[in-house]
């Protein structure tokens, strides 16, 4: 490998940089898009989320199911367009860390103790951790350091709008340019 390689190599970082929150976002995303769905489509899943609200005492559990699974659902599929995205992961934030103290923390942080599992692989079920809200947590505080990233509705939407059609100087022929190019062309 050449030395000219290398740097090539180490060049590429600050080019995908605004790629990062890329994977943090279709991730989250559609995890709460899945476990959103159920609270707010289906009768049973609903009935569950509410049943499990009013055992922990939450307050009007019938509307704070609804709370959750429309955050959880319209919020994950906001995170996968990449919009609004520092809002819905701090929400998402949020409600992470009412179910790490509110629902898991008595069982542990593991999601499944393993240490329990049986000689042919199986692990007797119970109530998870709190190991896989503290991921999301950590996913949803990065997002809202990074923002979308270049890969989101809201940047694509804004490298358009950037183009203007100018006439060309060679006729009814025109040219795209972006603003800058514009303002770069009209400076004397």
């Amino acid at each position: 490998m050449e030395a000219t390689d290398i740097g090539t190599r180490i060049a590429l970082g600050p080019r995908l940089h605004g790629l990062a929150p890329l994977p943090l976002r279709l991730m989250l995303g559609f995890g709460f898009l899945f476990h959103g769905y159920p609270k707010l489509f289906t009768a049973e899943g609903n009935d569950s989320f509410v049943g499990m609200l009013t055992e922990m005492g939450a307050p009007v559990p019938a509307l704070t199911a609804y709370l959750g699974g429309g955050l959880e659902f319209f919020g994950g599929i906001l995170l996968i367009l990449g919009v609004g995205v520092r809002v819905v992961s701090i929400l998402g934030g949020v409600e992470m860390l009412l179910a790490i103290f509110m629902v898991y923390r008595p069982t542990g942080f593991d999601l499944m103790d393993v240490t329990r599992m049986t000689t042919d692989g199986a692990t007797p079920l119970g109530m998870a951790g709190f190991e896989v809200s503290l991921l999301y947590l950590a996913g949803f505080v990065s997002l809202v350091i990074s923002g979308a990233g270049v890969l989101s509705l809201p940047s694509v939407r804004q490298v358009t709008t950037d183009r203007v059609v100018a006439p060309s100087e060679h006729g009814d022929k025109s040219t795209s340019r972006t603003k800058e190019q514009e303002r770069s062309h009209d400076d004397p």
